[in-house]
């Protein structure tokens, strides 16, 4: 049913209503009696009439009884010679009291006009709604394919110096900013604007945030949109709103437009379904040609932001359109600590609260995973009744982000607790105990999310290259939790599948793709990514079957390796094992400090993997 037939109906329903109430509050009192002109020569004759109230043609009679009646004259002739006609007593009637009410003049015409009138704006009123519905529907039809692009309004500005870190982002960007705002410095030497400039970066590493900033340092127009709002399921729609997104900001140039999430319509071309009517399609090429078409002089600079620059078209990459790609990194050590400050503005915090120590907890946090960090730590600081956010806290929010809130009320038995705290106590021995390993920093055995318990270890600083002896610590720190179990109870439980799983996946990483095994310096298998219906990566088999084998071997050589070094550390201090276990029991956790406390007197010596 469409809105002007549901309209109607309850237009008609309403009058209904509204009729019967009018006539149940209005019928309720005793209606005076509708004489004949007959009947009231009769009651004239028969001397029972005492006044009649002359208004036009209608006649208000009252009765010496005190009742009223009413009746109605003839319209031609006045109320004598109609009564006459009907044979009134002369005499008779020169005892009724006649009173003649003379009609004004706006009544008169009311009387007239008043149906003519009334008809004519109910006709109106319907045809004025179906205008007006008609209009409605034309100006939706006509602005369907204008895009719905909005203008910063500054309320809330952003500026670079509120993004921490991003250090060689912010200064290509505020070069950018310069340009807008003293481009006579630049044109002179015969540089040109850049033509687009392109944010490329993990999740939440800044990219809105930093176009932001951006928005908040340059004083032109900042227009934004979502490249997702371009595409519809009618083809041109795309096009049509790209075109007036560009001649929007055209109109207030020199401007700024950005595009969020440009990867929605960017996406490389020919490397899914569809054809040249693809509606995504059309909508990529609309932007090509804006970007940099015929049409050259243009003052505007679009700005994008993706996290997926890979399945981007060439042709959208090309220099000319997006001149400029700024990557937008996962923050190191350094920039953690001064987002961490910058988050921590606005929240009660201890005096003594270290946030180095807890931007050493977080390699790898993006930004935005920081801010929730800091959220999570004032959270957690309110639920307890507390007046500031402690270190207790801030290392608390850590875990939970990246583990999952604990798991307390998960109820274990004493058997499963034991096995759990060696299982741990395991992971951390052989940690402490192989060098090139990273520092334990937490073991606990409280539930976490879906693991039972945990050993946390990060590196003393950020790293982006990692040699064969870490990896191999690392192999055997895996194996630790596996060969405490079959060292301590004669048995393994399904606790250690993880372990082995991640075991199983790094060593053959190491044959396979860093060379790093007994095959050579060498890499199998090749990794083909296919663009269809979204991304895909496949691997083809580039080796034969007797290779495959001995990549088998050589993963089996690497974990067997591993859990030899791990079982040995542990046969060698299985007097520290117990330690650790007993005291894991006992508090259900253990720090940094207090965990190489407990390994202390057993004097370790770390050795090679």
């Amino acid at each position: 049913m469409s809105n002007f037939t549901k309209n109607i109906v309850w237009a008609v329903v309403t009058l209904i209503v509204i009729s019967l109430l009018f006539s149940l509050f209005v019928g309720t009192g005793k209606q005076p009696e509708n004489l004949s002109l007959s009947q009231l020569a009769t009651d004239i004759n028969a001397g029972q009439v005492s006044k009649i109230v002359v208004n036009g043609n209608d006649l208000a009679i009252t009765l010496k009884d005190g009742t009223n009646a009413v009746s109605q004259k003839e319209a031609e002739s006045g109320l004598t010679d109609s009564l006459k006609n009907f044979g009134v007593d002369p005499t008779q009637l020169q005892n009724v009291n006649v009173e003649i009410q003379s009609q004004s003049g706006w009544q008169f015409w009311a009387d007239l006009l008043a149906p003519s009138i009334l008809t004519l704006l109910i006709f109106g009123l319907f045809l004025w709604y179906m205008f007006r519905q008609a209009r409605t529907g034309v100006n939706q039809a006509f602005s369907f394919g204008r895009s719905n692009l909005r203008l910063s309004t500054f309320k809330d500005k952003v500026m670079f110096k509120d993004v921490a870190g991003l250090r060689e982002a912010k200064e290509e960007l505020i070069e950018v900013v310069d340009f807008l705002k003293n481009p006579k410095k630049f044109l002179d030497l015969g540089a040109r604007i850049p033509r687009g400039i392109l944010l490329m970066g993990p999740p939440g590493t800044g990219k809105t945030l930093v176009a932001r900033a951006i928005a908040g340092e340059s004083n032109v127009p900042f227009f934004y949109i979502s490249a997702s709002e371009f595409v519809e399921m009618f083809v041109g729609v795309g096009a049509s709103r790209t075109r007036d997104a560009f001649m929007t900001a055209k109109r207030a140039a020199p401007s700024i437009l950005f595009v969020d999430e440009i990867d929605a319509v960017g996406r490389q071309r020919g490397a899914g379904l569809g054809g040249g009517n693809d509606e995504r399609e059309q909508t990529l090429n609309q932007i090509l040609v804006e970007m940099d078409g015929f049409d050259r002089d243009t003052r505007v600079i679009v700005l994008a932001a993706t996290n997926r620059p890979d399945i981007l078209d060439p042709a959208l990459m090309r220099p000319g359109r997006f001149d400029r790609r700024v990557v937008l990194d996962l923050p190191d050590l350094s920039d953690r600590e001064a987002i961490l400050k910058i988050h921590a503005q606005g929240k009660i915090l201890d005096k003594n609260i270290d946030l180095h120590r807890v931007a050493m907890r977080t390699p790898g946090f993006s930004g935005a995973d920081l801010a929730n960090l800091m959220n999570e730590a004032a959270l957690i600081t309110a639920r307890r009744d507390k007046s500031s956010i402690g270190q207790a806290e801030l290392f608390e929010a850590a875990e939970k982000v990246i583990l999952g809130p604990e798991r307390k009320s998960r109820v274990i038995s004493q058997k499963e607790k034991e096995i759990t705290a060696y299982h741990e106590g395991g992971h951390a021995l052989v940690a402490a105990s192989v060098k090139d390993a990273d520092q334990v920093h937490k073991v606990s055995i409280i539930s976490r999310g879906f693991v039972g318990g945990y050993t946390m270890k990060l590196p003393a600083e950020d790293q982006h290259l990692k040699t064969k002896h870490q990896f191999l610590a690392d192999l055997a720190m895996m194996m630790g939790g596996y060969a405490a179990e079959k060292l301590i109870f004669g048995d393994v439980s399904t606790g250690a599948s993880n372990d082995l799983r991640e075991a199983s996946e790094l060593a053959r990483r190491l044959v396979t793709k860093y060379g790093m095994s007994d095959l050579g310096p060498v890499t199998f298998g090749k990794t083909e990514e296919m663009l269809f219906l979204g991304r895909e990566i496949s691997t083809e088999k580039n080796y034969s079957e007797r290779v495959a084998s001995e990549i088998d071997d050589q993963v089996k050589k690497f974990v067997a390796h591993a859990y030899e070094i791990a079982e040995k550390i542990l046969k060698t201090h299985k007097s520290a094992l117990k330690k650790v276990a007993e005291t894991l029991m006992q508090k259900e956790t253990l720090e940094q400090e207090e965990f190489y406390g407990l390994l202390k007197p057993f004097k370790i010596r770390p050795i090679p993997a």
